[in-house]
């Protein structure tokens, strides 16, 4: 990792204001991707892992804690999203002096959120799990996963908040050179503590802990070694009132958009869970193969985030616009064609999973449903983040309450309770439906803002 640490002003950057855009996106965008694989990776080899060599329950309480996981931490990664905004804003205006009071302010956000999420989770995790209706021979495995997950999630904190930072100037490969490393040890450590020493999700969990902690202090390492202003000075750490406020504003919107779509999705899994534990494993080993397409879309919602930001900064709208296309054709392309080859392939893939031809089956339920619609939630997001990065957060939470957590809620609890449509399809229609209304919503709130943009640089969004 010496080499990429030595990183001289100027390298591991892209001005995205200006030069041929697609070039760029695809520059930002691909090792984005890759690293979110490789962060799916540590969750695939969690189940995988437990679903050869511990059995269907384990891999059921594994898979049924990923949507409490993702409401429990959605708020502040929420922040780091504003962090991304806020410094790729700064860097495109070339204001160093704020950007590097952004940085330290964001980094010092990033151990408290840690340390608030370790006390809740480990705290809540056997009654948040009752709540979901988490069946009996599933319950302790899952309380234990939870608790030794949350005991290590500030690593998590820093890592992702780091590589927000990193993502802010365009450098997306040296997070991937992190999350590479990590995922190998995490991979080994999965295997030592579960089939060695007997640890069942207690080691799964702790090997993707450990992975985190080595990837947080790895991504400081990196910015502490900055030559330019994106350097970390420990001893500098503090946060900027008037700073903080800003990444609240584009970041705490952002995040009760995703605690809104992980509600709506904790209440899918608890329906999900009246059904038993071969469709809740099946389920969640269909999650984990959907997770490697949506990685794929949303690097490239990830890039229409930062360049609608750094552009924002730089008052160039037209490229906004170019931004927001190029990226939406690029994520209903992929989409498409990798639901297309998954659901082709999707007996074959679920099967590494699981030896049980019965979950392979619950998951193919999902995946006939998921994959022949899924390009549209990743043109939602994408379409959430062109919105988010030029400013504006508030819209894209209202559609999302309305549009997903709402929708699905009333869906669930009307047309599933019925005797004739209560099923895992039903369940998994939900799906679907939220997207393309909340697609449609952020269309129109895209255009409305963008209209302001015309002309001058529209002032903040008052919330």
């Amino acid at each position: 990792m010496a080499r990429v640490s030595h990183a001289l002003p100027g390298q591991n950057k892209i001005d995205m204001t200006e030069g041929p855009l697609f070039t760029k996106l695809l520059r930002f965008s691909i090792p984005l991707i890759f690293s979110s694989f490789l962060q799916l990776l540590f969750n695939a080899a969690d189940v995988v892992v437990v679903g050869r060599f511990a059995g269907d329950n384990s891999l059921a309480a594994v898979g049924s804690t990923g949507s409490l996981i993702n409401l429990l931490i959605n708020l502040f990664m929420g922040l780091s999203i504003g962090t991304n905004v806020v410094v790729a804003r700064y860097f495109g205006a070339k204001q160093h002096g704020l950007l590097r009071k952004t940085i330290h302010t964001a980094m010092l956000v990033s151990v408290y959120s840690g340390l608030i999420l370790t006390a809740v989770g480990v705290g809540s995790a056997r009654g948040l799990l009752i709540l979901m209706q988490a069946p009996e021979e599933v319950l302790g495995l899952a309380a234990t996963y939870l608790k030794v997950y949350f005991g290590g999630i500030t690593a998590t904190m820093v890592y992702n908040f780091g590589s927000a930072i990193l993502r802010a100037k365009g450098d997306t490969q040296r997070p991937l050179y992190i999350l590479f490393l990590a995922g190998i040890i995490n991979l080994l450590l999965n295997l030592f503590f579960v089939i060695v020493l007997k640890m069942d999700v207690a080691g799964v969990a702790l090997a993707t802990v450990l992975s985190q902690c080595l990837s947080a202090a790895l991504v400081v390492l990196i910015l502490c070694r900055e030559q330019d202003e994106f350097r970390l000075e420990l001893r500098r750490m503090k946060i900027d009132g008037a700073l903080f406020m800003q990444i609240v504003r584009i970041g705490l919107p952002a995040g009760f958009q995703g605690i809104m779509f992980s509600f709506s999705n904790v209440i899918i899994q608890s329906s999900v869970n009246s059904f038993g534990a071969v469709l809740i494993a099946g389920n969640s080993a269909a999650c984990n193969l959907e997770g490697f397409i949506y990685t794929s879309m949303n690097g490239f919602s990830q890039g229409a985030l930062t360049f609608c930001s750094q552009n924002l900064g730089a008052n160039k709208t037209d490229r906004i616009r170019r931004t927001v296309w190029i990226s939406q054709l690029s994520i209903a392309v992929i989409g498409a064609v990798m639901s297309a080859v998954f659901l082709f392939f999707g007996r074959q893939l679920l099967g590494i999973y699981t030896t049980s031809p019965a979950v392979v089956e619950a998951g193919m339920s999902r995946l006939w449903v998921i994959f022949t619609t899924y390009y549209l939630c990743g043109m939602m997001d994408g379409m959430s983040n062109a919105i988010r990065g030029i400013g504006h957060s508030l819209l894209p939470v209202i559609t999302s309450l309305l549009g997903a957590c709402v929708f699905r809620i009333i869906w669930l609890s009307t047309v599933f309770m019925m005797p004739q449509f209560h099923r895992p399809l039903t369940i998994f229609l939900s799906y679907p439906l939220s997207w393309t209304l909340t697609f449609a919503a952020n269309i129109v709130a895209y255009v409305r803002y963008m209209r302001h943009l015309d002309g001058e640089r529209p002032r903040e969004e008052k919330r």
